[in-house]
């Protein structure tokens, strides 16, 4: 034993007693020195400190008072409770708060039989030793078998059986705890799926604020006020003009479209009364929208019709469009919240064609009238309620396919809409286009007419057969006047398929695979473009080249400075519909998809129902029609449902 040892000994025996002896000294010290007045000498009080000195110079003495000094108020107030005992506490303690939140659990299973399925493995690996173990000892068993009529054997039996139902339980415990974080996981799915549909809703209220609606307006009203004075101040200065000026020479036939045609601003547009067109008052979306979908996502389906449809369009992305259909209904939709806005009533046939341009919608029907609407006179408020609904109960249905979309809006919606009638056509109109103040349409008459919307009158008729004739005579081929096309299709085909006028060009595409590009100044054909062998369905072009599509399965672009083909694709049907913005090319092509072409990434790719619904196994109807514009692309189909894509 060492001096260590034995200084704890002594200090845990003498440790009371010492603890008595150094009280007594310190009351003696104390009272003597309360009373020193007894003993004058101070005797006493030098024995009391010489003890209380030989006290303090004991090093049992001194730790204890220099551990005390170190030792914390808490500690010196200890608890009776065992260290395991006080971690045991400490673990186990739950708040009020978490007492009073426990959520509600249905499971069948313990926590302790989850925590046994947790480790299968345990349970294999040990099965494992033991078949090791005991592969020693298998063939005696063999030479040995036991009785089936004796205690070991169905004691064996016994023991097999609870293994195996214990297995069980642990496979349905597991099975179960599975199912449970597949929910779970579902559930964390659901949320950001659906604050992905209220980004773009919250986007789209921000470019409907007040602010920016009373600033566009408040521009459109400068903007009318200035093209009033500039008109006027032209009016008053008339140059004087020469006879030569009113002449068409050769120099300025071929400068038509020789350039581009997009270099000069076009005029405003104005209604019949004369007043300037202005926009609408709301602002109907905000073009980035659907850039939080990836291409090829599904924004929605409307089932519109009920039959095929003949013709759509729409001006923004988001905003509002116009559906024709075979069942003669023509109807105006709010893109933002897929709903019905209202009927327009007025042709006694179908609609064949149809443009929005702003708020001047431009319809053609097959009782070979024009007729012009004004929708922003619509009863319509995108922002209150919708037929007697609150906004709490409204504001959830934006983004998604509301199953009240075919109930009918109020009577009368569309009653203020109507312009007027342009009546000068005698066979169906098949097709038209309208560009700032002209608006230029086609017809089965074999003519295309250009409208005065001041006066609300024809001002110029082109007759496309005299135009073939005249072509055929200059080239002196005898061939007949008007080329006909290997197509079976070009007699049930549109005699007039396309057209797209800017300012004083012309763009036709005809039944006999023609296209023509006409001098309103002049009204003669300016060039014409041959390549296509069956009748041009749709055609459209900008300031360099022009795209058309044709019943012959192939989309042809054309430059126009050339008048040669700069390139062609080749499809497996019939192109009935195409359109393209700054970036792709979509056409309808007999198929229940829209075939795409990427002009940047010079890549093909199919957007459409056909690939959505191909994994449900249903098959969608012929996609008939296709608009896009800024990557936002609705489709018409022979089942008159309209879908609407991110493309």
């Amino acid at each position: 034993m060492d001096d260590s040892d034995l200084h704890d000994a002594f200090d845990d025996k003498a440790s009371s007693r010492g603890i008595e002896a150094f009280t007594r000294k310190v009351t003696t010290t104390a009272s003597h020195l309360a009373g020193h007045a007894v003993d004058p000498n101070g005797s006493h009080y030098h024995n009391a400190m010489g003890h209380v000195h030989k006290q303090l110079a004991r090093p049992a003495m001194q730790r204890r008072m220099f551990s005390m000094a170190r030792t914390s108020p808490t500690d010196l107030v200890r608890s009776k409770f065992s260290t395991s005992e006080i971690q045991s506490r400490a673990l186990s303690y739950l708040s009020d708060e978490m007492l009073q939140n426990i959520p509600e659990d249905d499971n069948a299973y313990s926590l302790f039989q989850g925590f046994q399925a947790s480790f299968p493995d345990i349970t294999v690996d040990s099965s494992k030793r033991h078949r090791r173990r005991a592969s020693r000892g298998r063939k005696m068993i063999e030479e040995s078998p036991t009785p089936a009529n004796s205690p070991q054997h169905l004691h064996k039996l016994k023991k097999e059986r609870s293994t195996l139902m214990h297995e069980l339980e642990m496979l349905a415990i597991r099975k179960n705890m599975a199912s449970s974080e597949i929910r779970e996981i579902d559930n964390k799915i659901a949320k950001p799926l659906g604050k992905s549909w209220r980004i773009p809703r919250a986007l789209g209220f921000v470019a409907n604020t007040t602010a920016v609606v009373n600033m566009e307006n408040r521009i459109d009203v400068a903007q009318v006020l200035v093209d009033e004075a500039e008109s006027i101040a032209a009016a008053n200065a008339v140059p004087e003009r020469s006879d030569e000026d009113d002449l068409i020479t050769d120099e300025d036939v071929d400068e038509f479209m020789s350039k581009s045609v997009y270099e000069k601003i076009p005029s405003t547009a104005s209604t019949p009364t004369g007043h300037k067109r202005q926009k609408s008052m709301r602002r109907k979306s905000m073009p980035v929208l659907h850039e939080h979908f990836d291409p090829g996502f599904n924004i929605r389906e409307i089932k519109a019709h009920a039959d095929q449809i003949t013709a759509l369009d729409f001006d923004v992305p988001f905003g509002t469009m116009v559906s024709a259909s075979l069942d003669d209904t023509v109807k105006v939709w709010d893109l933002n919240a897929g709903r019905c806005i209202g009927s327009l009533e007025g042709h006694t046939a179908s609609v064949r064609a149809l443009q929005v341009d702003d708020n001047i919608l431009v319809t053609g029907s097959a009782d070979a009238t024009v007729r012009l609407w004004d929708l922003s006179k619509a009863h319509y408020d995108p922002h209150g309620s919708r037929f007697g609904r609150d906004d709490e109960e409204d504001d959830g249905l934006a983004f998604e396919n509301p199953d009240d979309h075919a109930l009918d809006p109020p009577e009368g919606s569309m009653a203020d809409c109507p312009l007027f009638v342009l009546q000068s056509h005698v066979d169906e109109i098949t097709a038209l286009h309208l560009r700032g103040d002209v608006l230029v349409s086609g017809s089965s008459d074999k003519t295309l007419r250009q409208w005065d919307l001041e006066k609300g009158r024809c001002i110029q008729t082109l007759d496309v057969m005299w135009a073939a004739a005249q072509a055929s005579a200059s080239l002196g081929s005898g061939e007949g006047t008007w080329r006909q096309t290997s197509r079976q299709a070009s007699s049930a085909a549109d005699f007039v398929g396309a057209l797209q006028v800017f300012e004083s060009a012309l763009a036709c595409g005809t039944a006999d695979g023609m296209v023509r590009l006409w001098d309103l100044r002049s009204g003669q054909v300016h060039r014409s473009l041959v390549g296509h062998t069956g009748p041009v369905t749709c055609l459209q072009f900008d300031d360099v080249h022009i795209v058309t599509g044709s019943l012959d399965r192939s989309i042809r672009i054309w430059d126009l400075r050339t008048g040669s083909i700069f390139d062609a694709y080749a499809y497996d049907n019939p192109i009935t519909s195409m359109m393209f913005d700054s970036r792709r090319i979509v056409s309808a092509a007999g198929e229940d998809v829209v075939k795409v072409y990427d002009k940047m990434e010079s890549r093909q790719w199919d957007c459409g129902a056909g690939i959505t619904e191909a994994e449900d196994g249903r098959t969608p109807a012929i996609v008939e029609h296709v608009r896009i514009k800024e990557g936002y692309m609705v489709e018409g189909r022979r089942d008159g449902t309209l879908g609407v894509w991110a493309c």
